[in-house]
């Protein structure tokens, strides 16, 4: 697993400022949701998928409050038949553990091969929340800070309706 301070240097680098929150393991939006901090800030769900031939990986993130519907992402999305990634594919890609996926795990993909896709809701978020490769913390940062994050981390990305 790549570490927390692997998105602290890239964050710096980039001059985002974040407030950390440091809580027990949280590896599921349900548990992280408990350890929600930041008035006006929203908690992000984090989700990796694969095409059905497995030559694709794309990243998911949306405002943790919406359920997920797999053939609602898989038909806005026009990527075909979607699965979650597995463990391996994981570590792999993204360089985590499950539980510990988010928008800052893209540090880890040197090679910007997995595409992201971001609910365009998010845009409204004045701050959102995200593990930083690591489900024992949360950054919380601005909105406008997160665009700077997807413009400079150099994957592919688009911005949908998801919901």
């Amino acid at each position: 697993m790549r570490g927390q301070q692997q998105v602290y240097d890239y964050l710096e680098q980039q001059g985002i400022g974040f407030d950390y929150y440091e809580h027990p393991e949280a590896p599921t939006i349900e548990i992280a949701s408990q350890f929600y901090r930041g008035e006006g800030t929203v908690l992000c769900k984090n989700l990796f998928f694969r095409n059905h031939k497995g030559n694709k990986h794309y990243l998911v993130i949306m405002d943790a409050r919406h359920n997920m519907d797999i053939h609602e992402i898989e038909h806005q999305l026009h990527q075909g038949k979607l699965s979650f990634a597995s463990p391996e594919r994981m570590m792999r890609y993204l360089g985590v553990k499950p539980g510990s996926v988010s928008l800052f795990t893209l540090v880890n993909d040197v090679n910007h091969e997995v595409i992201l896709f971001v609910d365009r809701k998010l845009l409204d978020a004045p701050k959102v929340s995200f593990h930083p490769n690591d489900n024992t913390a949360s950054l919380v940062i601005s909105n406008s800070d997160m665009l700077k994050f997807i413009e400079s981390i150099g994957n592919r990305y688009e911005f949908m309706d998801l919901y």
